[in-house]
């Protein structure tokens, strides 16, 4: 491309303007060719909603995958009805295809969880009751010219009845009149075949109406959908939902289609170029003789396209045109140097020719849609279409045009789903009002539990049922015993890049969409959730203290791995060691190892990671593998063992004044941290001496001062301040099972109990390492009650004991109170905590609440140390991690910190 290129650019059309659609796609991308950049406008177009089937529930959608993900899936925890769940969009080239699976577990309201909620005004209908019942969007693609293929997928799982698990396919009923939602040429051209092989109408939903539809939902839905990529690197960008629009969204398929988008079903499609994908796919299948598209986009990374462009340096000598701001190596002419070389076309690389021509029309299209960006005052460009497909050069070449051409002044972000817009268009047609009531705090992010990217074989015994138990697996290649996904290609250090040095990935390795296309999400029931409410701020929460950057990466990669070994017996040991438990021990590990080998490859390919990412990409694997608690043998016995001696420590704690006590309970949280499975140090102490022992050894050793060392001031808030208006609530945040809870964090409650402050335990929802869970807790509160009277009258005000305790010794002379000890899940599963996005009961119960106390190095120093609350909160941990004291606080492994932030 000149870089002085001003000439108009026809599209295929010819003119006119409005909004113009194809009936097919000639490329791999979407059907959006042609339309000039006319004067003349189309009239804001609002997209119909259609009546014709039961509403879809999108609250709380969640995105469901890797970052790197070009199709992950998209949760629906929400959804109940039994409906069609099923929308295609289906082109010349490609169907997309976006269908709902639903969710079949049910929740367990216990008589606990009922008075909970009750006594946090969860049943009064002040707030929204949801149903367990669940279910996701998942993201397909097939070749039209497989769509027999498409056909058999869709029948093998009933999709267009519900699905094998719907209750009509269950009940063996015959819907009649099943109608599904189709956009693109092939739902006229196809129709008739689909209503033969599947007995379903096609209702034909608007192409650009399903288009900036699947665009808006995506980009005020999903936290990470949107990304920039320059040079290689990739940088995910957080939409504000206040300023959103208007936006510029540019489709690329095999032609081009810019819309100018105004608002939810506002739209204008401003401009457009014939010269896109299809372009791109047609010339390169002429020059190069390739058979697919996938298969040219590959030939590109190992091409040279200086080989073939005429540079500016090889105008002026090699040297830059700095007067204008070119370098050497900006593209002049694309295939400009053809013209002078005395060769035929077979005398040029396929693989410098794909990229040559990739170069010229990504670089067209960056410029195009900038020109109209600046025609229509608008500082953000969305790119989607299958054109893009996650292709990294092509990503780097848009992104250089529209900076250089703007002069920084403007940003061109890439999507994820950027193939499926339209098919996600068309299957929001089916609701009428959800996308209103979603929030972007309802979305979380997971991993894919298979290895994203396996350089060798997962070996195994046959597979057998576990095809049905593990869901990625179905998502790779299976030949026989082996399971293997392909190896991304790396690029030539080469320069003439279409005005920029070659992209520096990690690993020097830029992947193509035909190894992102295994990254599928896999499927998980997300709970609902919400920001907590005590956030001081959550525009700007960052819940990781520690950014990972390489270095960091590769030191907490080997710590994980170094552990790995021990976390699979703990995990087979917990299933009786049976040989399918050695198996998928065996799955695990593989799986876990490969995504530990893709994140040193690239860090930024799983999105913004941090450590606590990181610890939970390790829990999800294992329940992945239907690991459901490893440790759960291990935090029984150190629970009996620790409620032995807790009424003696409740005893010796009771001898002591106020001001002595406190101290003794906030050494004795200090102390009891230590007892920590995750960590190696910890786990070596296990070998010197009993739970006890060691618990007192650790006692001696907590001695003040502390690395952080805000005691005085926390007593001073709790015994002057607070003497006569004690705290009306308090959130303790409890870690691990055992000691850490029963003799550290029990006692501390205890004494805020006896101070008049109601007290909610926070526990995990699910198991992680060692921790405690909330469905534990209830029984560890109950018995260490029967030796209590304080702990039993406050368990039965927070309705954590309804029965009669027989045998339960009164002997202590407590005083009667009438605050309530109650507990709550946090809606997690991991050793760390993100408060933008709890369990509803933790936000329920975090209204009333004026103190936090966060125990534990996953929730106080790994995530939330800098954290800041609208309420005084105490942050309560032992590091034991040499890295990581020197990295906090230049200190040393089992440091303790007792950091308090009060408010005015």
């Amino acid at each position: 491309m000149a870089a002085n290129n001003s000439e108009p650019i026809l599209d295929e059309g010819g003119g006119g303007g409005g909004v113009k659609h194809e009936a097919e796609e000639a490329g791999e991308g979407k059907a959006a060719a042609g339309g000039s950049a006319a004067t003349t406008q189309a009239p804001a177009t609002m997209l119909p909603r259609s009546g014709s089937r039961p509403q879809l529930d999108l609250s709380g959608a969640a995105i469901h995958g890797t970052s790197e993900d070009r199709n992950p899936t998209i949760l629906l925890p929400n959804q109940s009805d039994d409906i069609s769940h099923l929308a295609l969009d289906i082109g010349g080239s490609l169907i997309k295809l976006v269908y709902f699976s639903r969710h079949a577990e049910h929740s367990n309201e216990d008589k606990r969880k009922i008075s909970t909620k009750r006594r946090l005004g969860m049943l009064n209908g002040g707030r929204r009751s949801y149903p367990v019942l669940g279910g996701r969007l998942h993201f397909v693609k097939f070749e039209t010219g497989k769509l027999n293929e498409c056909l058999d997928f869709i029948s093998s799982k009933q999709l267009h009845r519900g699905g094998v698990d719907s209750p009509s396919w269950r009940s063996g009923a015959q819907p009649d009149n099943i109608v599904i939602k189709a956009t693109g040429g092939g739902a006229f051209k196809y129709a008739d075949l689909f209503k033969e092989r599947l007995g379903v109408s096609l209702e034909k939903e608007d192409e650009m109406d399903c288009l900036v539809a699947g665009a808006n939902f995506l980009l005020k839905s999903i936290r990470h959908e949107a990304f920039t990529h320059m040079d290689g690197q990739k940088e995910y960008v957080q939409i504000d939902q206040n300023d959103l629009f208007p936006f510029l969204l540019v489709n690329v398929g095999s032609g081009v289609s810019i819309i100018k988008v105004d608002g939810h079903g506002k739209f204008q499609r401003v401009s457009g170029t014939n010269v896109g994908g299809g372009t791109y796919w047609g010339l390169g299948r002429l020059m190069t003789k390739c058979k697919s598209f996938d298969e040219l986009l590959e030939l590109s990374q190992r091409g040279d396209n200086s080989t073939i462009d005429m540079l500016v340096g090889d105008i002026y000598g090699g040297l830059d045109y700095s007067k204008i701001g070119l370098s050497a190596s900006t593209i002049a002419s694309s295939f400009g140097k053809t013209i002078s070389d005395n060769k035929e076309l077979s005398d040029y690389r396929p693989e410098d020719i794909s990229l040559s021509l990739l170069r010229m029309i990504s670089y067209n299209i960056g410029q195009i849609s900038y020109l109209n960006a600046l025609r229509y005052r608008l500082k953000r460009i969305f790119f989607g279409g299958f054109f893009i497909r996650g292709h990294a050069y092509t990503m780097d070449t848009i992104s250089f045009a529209v900076n250089f051409w703007s002069k920084g002044e403007a940003k061109a972000m890439f999507l994820r789903h950027e193939g499926f817009l339209g098919a996600l268009g068309a299957f929001m047609s089916y609701e009428k009002h959800g996308l209103d009531d979603l929030r972007i705090h309802h979305l979380v992010e997971r991993f894919p539990m298979g290895a994203p990217y396996v350089g060798g074989k997962i070996h195994g015994p046959p597979l057998g049922d576990l095809n049905e138990k593990i869901s990625w697996m179905e998502k790779f290649v299976q030949k026989g015993t082996q399971i293997t996904a392909p190896v991304p290609v790396g690029f030539p250090a080469t320069t003439g890049m279409g005005g920029f040095e070659r992209p520096t990935a990690k690993g020097d390795i830029l992947r193509s969409d035909a190894s992102a296309a295994l990254n599928v999400g896999v499927l998980h029931l997300v709970p609902t959730l919400d920001v907590f409410p005590l956030l001081e701020d959550p525009k700007t929460y960052e819940p990781n203290t520690i950014d990972l950057d390489l270095n960091e990466f590769k030191y907490w990669f080997k710590v994980l791995s170094d552990h790995s070994p021990d976390l699979v017996d703990k995990a087979v040991a917990s299933e009786g060691g049976t040989d399918d438990a050695k198996r998928r021990g065996d799955a695990f590990a593989h799986a876990f190892s490969a995504h530990l080998a893709r994140l040193m490859e690239e860090p930024a390919a799983y999105g913004k990671f941090g450590l606590a990412n990181l610890l939970e990409l390790r829990e999800e694997c294992l329940r992945e593998f239907q690991f459901v608690d490893a440790y759960i043998s291990i935090k029984q016995r150190e629970n009996e063992a620790s409620l032995a001696v807790l009424p003696d420590l409740l005893m010796e704690l009771d001898s002591m004044n106020e001001e002595a006590r406190l101290l003794a309970l906030i050494e004795g949280v200090l102390a009891a941290n230590i007892f920590d499975w995750g960590s190696r140090a910890c786990v070596d102490l296990y070998h010197k001496g009993t739970i006890i022992e060691i618990y007192r050894m650790s006692r001696k050793k907590m001695q003040r001062p502390w690395r952080i060392d805000d005691f005085d001031m926390f007593k001073k808030r709790m015994l002057t301040d607070k003497k006569d208006q004690p705290y009306k609530r308090a959130l303790l945040f409890v870690d691990n099972s055992g000691a850490d809870v029963v003799l550290g964090m029990i006692p501390l409650a205890r004494e805020l109990l006896r101070h008049g402050t109601e007290v909610v335990l926070v526990a995990n929802s699910l198991p992680a390492l060692n921790d405690v869970t909330a469905n534990e807790l209830p029984g560890i509160v109950a018995e260490a009650a029967k030796h209590c009277g304080i702990l039993r009258k406050a368990a039965e005000a927070g309705g954590l004991i309804f029965d009669a305790m027989a045998g339960i010794q009164d002997d202590l002379k407590d005083e009667p109170v009438s605050v309530p000890l109650m507990v709550v899940e946090n809606g997690c599963g991991s050793p760390c905590i993100d408060f933008r996005q709890v369990s509803s009961e933790l936000a329920a119960a975090a209204k009333d609440a004026d103190l936090l106390i966060l125990e534990g190095m996953g929730r106080a120093l790994h995530t939330n140390l800098n954290a800041r609350f609208k309420c005084d909160t105490l942050k309560l941990a032992m590091v034991k991690n040499q890295r990581l004291a020197e990295k906090l606080f230049n200190g040393n492994i089992y440091d303790c910190i007792c950091k308090f932030e009060p408010v005015p």
